[in-house]
């Protein structure tokens, strides 16, 4: 039984990066879905800002031009 510390030794280190690296990738793909998730929100907030905008344009356009 002695003779497996070596190998177990030797595999500690690149077992160590393996799960660093699954991590570092874990959090990089959290990180990109909640940011699509806020730039998605962000653009439907802008994209009813802007069309509120543009009916109330219209209409002040269409007051200028009865007035």
């Amino acid at each position: 039984m002695s003779g497996i510390w070596p190998y177990v030794a030797a595999l500690i280190p690149s077992a160590g990066v393996g799960v660093l690296f699954w991590v570092v990738i874990k959090n990089m793909m959290e990180g990109d879905r909640k940011e699509r998730l806020a730039h998605s929100q962000w653009d439907a907030a802008h994209t009813q800002h802007d069309e509120e905008n543009s009916d109330n344009s219209t209409n002040s356009e269409a007051d200028h031009k009865n007035g």
